[in-house]
């Protein structure tokens, strides 16, 4: 799914309207039809109290045409206008003289008004702001965005919370709407995945509006949000007559002196993603470990505690390197000689990348869409501080053009980067953040490439397949006892998950107007 940004939705909402030779305001109906459709099949008429709040731009409009159906439904509602500046869209007022056509009455909110009584078993709607805003709100509507957060009702946004920026990190927390619940319309936002401003939203959903599809199709966005439908066509589905070395040869390189465990993890994380065969490259201090805890990989060694040497007498078609490797001079210097020889694939995570990131110039041997695995810490050591999420993205996107590579962002929704593109994965949950569970994606991403995916494949699947595993396996172990081991035993249940057959989805309700 794609992610479009503010300029490319107002694009689409012109684009639609021209084509299908309707109204701006015809749009905005469809929308608050679809809010409607939303709340209503989940209350049924429950007499609770509904309190929506306006702006008097167009996230207002769609306030108030809700407010419409939800009246002419017979549900108790009450309208507010937060009247914070003179300005008002057109659809705006055609949706508020409707509004006194039906003798609904808004009550206007101003900088001296009194603050709107809330009682905690209510619902709050939430249309003060659209994705529109670019500034902070008045220091009076902050007030009474942090009475509706402290008012304890469950607050449902139209689009997009009230105060949230779609290209900024916002200045003042306190000036965010904190929604149970976002109803988006035809996409979600960038900003519901990151993590300064993820924070704001608890669920969200997808609202279909009828925009133009021929727009959507054809408009290229930076981000692309990875689901199941995104990841399918990119599966290699294996042949009857394959074997072993259909499948590809990974080598894993890693481990020093009591951190044999994360060439262990990699490895089989590697074999259990598909790899046919996979050797691991260790100090001697490992061997026996490797060899009798992981029996279907081959082992190589070099070094007693520490790596000496990179070297190997066999034909990997990837590398991943640099789980558990350590930072001792003779390891240093083996993965500098290394790279200076090496034509090869490769996936460099943990300490490949702190010695990369203490000497820069070593970026310029790796090969070119090399995969980059960094924990946010690995991250700025190489890009740098940033200032925000935004800039981190920035400052990615132009690492990645300089060297030709392609970088995973871990994190709630990991994002892959290469060139100007993004890739937002939605797998994945909290019971994540264990030790090794990196040593894991490592190794999934090196077993992919192993079989033949590309780079930018091996990683945008790769991280899906390592949270989706996740996903299934915490259901029994829940989030405190999940371990990177489980993930590596969830894999196979991954895969079979991506041909589940989702279950009925129940029919679509009639709107007001008896459409489906």
């Amino acid at each position: 799914m794609k992610l479009f940004s503010a300029e490319q939705i107002y694009a689409a909402d012109k684009f639609t309207i021209e084509k299908q030779q309707i109204t701006s305001d015809e749009l905005m109906e469809r929308a608050a039809v679809q809010i409607f459709n939303w709340l209503h099949i989940r209350m049924q008429g429950a007499p609770v109290k509904i309190h929506i709040l306006c702006g008097i731009g167009n996230n207002g409009g769609d306030g108030m045409a809700l407010a419409r159906h939800l009246m002419e439904h017979g549900y108790n509602i009450q309208v507010y206008v937060v009247n914070y500046s003179e300005k008002r869209s057109k659809d705006f007022l055609i949706n508020l003289d409707r509004l006194k056509d039906r003798k609904i009455w808004p009550t206007f909110l101003e900088a001296a008004s009194d603050l709107p009584t809330i009682d905690k078993d209510d619902i709050i709607v939430d249309a003060i702001f659209g994705i529109g805003l670019n500034r902070t709100p008045d220091n009076w509507v902050v007030k009474l965005v942090e009475h509706l957060n402290s008012s304890r009702a469950f607050i449902l946004s139209v689009d997009i919370p009230s105060g949230l920026f779609t290209h900024k990190v916002p200045e003042n927390e306190k000036s965010v709407i904190q929604s149970n619940y976002v109803l988006s319309f035809q996409f979600p936002k960038l900003v519901f995945f990151l993590p300064q401003t993820g924070i704001f939203i608890e669920q969200w959903e997808v609202l279909d509006i009828g925009l133009d599809n021929e727009f959507l199709m054809q408009t290229e966005t930076e981000y692309e949000l990875i689901s199941k439908n995104e990841v399918l066509p990119l599966y290699h589905p294996r042949t009857k007559f394959s074997h072993k070395g259909t499948y590809g040869h990974a080598l894993l390189v890693g481990g020093s002196y009591g951190k044999v465990g994360a060439v262990n993890m990699a490895g089989r994380a590697a074999l259990k993603s598909g790899s046919g065969l996979v050797t691991c490259l260790l100090p001697k201090c490992g061997y026996d470990i490797l060899q009798t805890s992981l029996p279907e990989a081959m082992v190589l060694t070099s070094g007693e505690s520490s790596l000496l040497k990179i070297e190997y007498d066999i034909s990997p078609n990837v590398i991943g390197i640099g789980m558990g490797m350590g930072l001792a001079d003779s390891t240093t210097q083996a993965f500098g000689d290394f790279l200076k020889k090496n034509q090869l694939p490769l996936v460099i995570d943990a300490d490949a990348l702190n010695i990369i990131s203490e000497n820069k110039e070593l970026m310029e041997l790796l090969p070119k869409q090399a995969v980059l695995t960094p924990h946010p810490k690995e991250l700025e050591r190489l890009i740098g501080k940033w200032e925000d999420d935004f800039d981190k993205l920035k400052k990615t996107k132009e690492f990645s053009k300089k060297y030709d590579c392609i970088v995973v962002i871990k994190g709630a929704h990991t994002i892959t980067v290469y060139g100007d593109r993004g890739y937002v994965n939605t797998t994945g949950n909290p019971g994540m953040g264990t030790a090794g569970s990196g040593d894991v994606l490592t190794g999934v991403i090196t077993g992919l490439m192993a079989q033949g995916y590309n780079p930018l494949d091996a990683a945008v699947f790769g991280v899906y397949l390592h949270g989706r595993s996740a996903d299934l396996t915490v259901e029994r172990t829940g989030y405190q006892a999940l371990l990177a081991s489980d993930i590596i035993e969830g894999l196979g249940n991954a895969y079979l998950d991506l041909f589940k057959v989702p279950e009925q989805v129940q029919q679509e309700p009639e709107d007001n107007a008896g459409n489906k």
